[in-house]
């Protein structure tokens, strides 16, 4: 029982100190594996990723391209307007909380101390 725990805790330690790589990282990875100057295994082995997640990198940048060259010009968000978008949403979210509050605090004074005297 406490090796599975240990296993666990392992595991956990393992997700949360994986590195995220940035999509500058990522395409210098990709083209560089590209280039074919070095195994892909060796360039794995430089960076401390997998192999796997280089080919699915590379398939991702390659679709990209694909769809790209063939006119499609929609595009995903870029980080600034995602983070604009975090912002306006985190916003929003505590203009409803804050309406929220005060449509109890006015229910509860219509209400008043009634239910408070059985």
């Amino acid at each position: 029982m406490t090796k599975s725990k240990a296993e666990k805790t392992v595991r956990d330690i393992r997700r949360r100190t994986r590195k995220h790589y940035s999509a500058e990282d990522k395409i210098r990875i990709v083209i560089e594996g590209l280039r074919g100057e070095t195994s892909v295994a060796a360039l794995c082995r430089r960076e401390g990723i997998n192999s796997n997640l280089y080919y699915r990198w590379s398939k991702d940048f390659l679709e990209a391209g694909k769809k790209r060259l063939a006119g499609d010009t929609v595009r995903e968000a870029n980080t600034g307007e995602v983070k604009a978008l975090r912002c306006e949403a985190q916003s929003l979210k505590e203009a409803l909380a804050e309406s929220v509050l005060e449509n109890r605090l006015l229910k509860k004074s219509l209400i008043g101390d009634c239910g408070d005297d059985t």
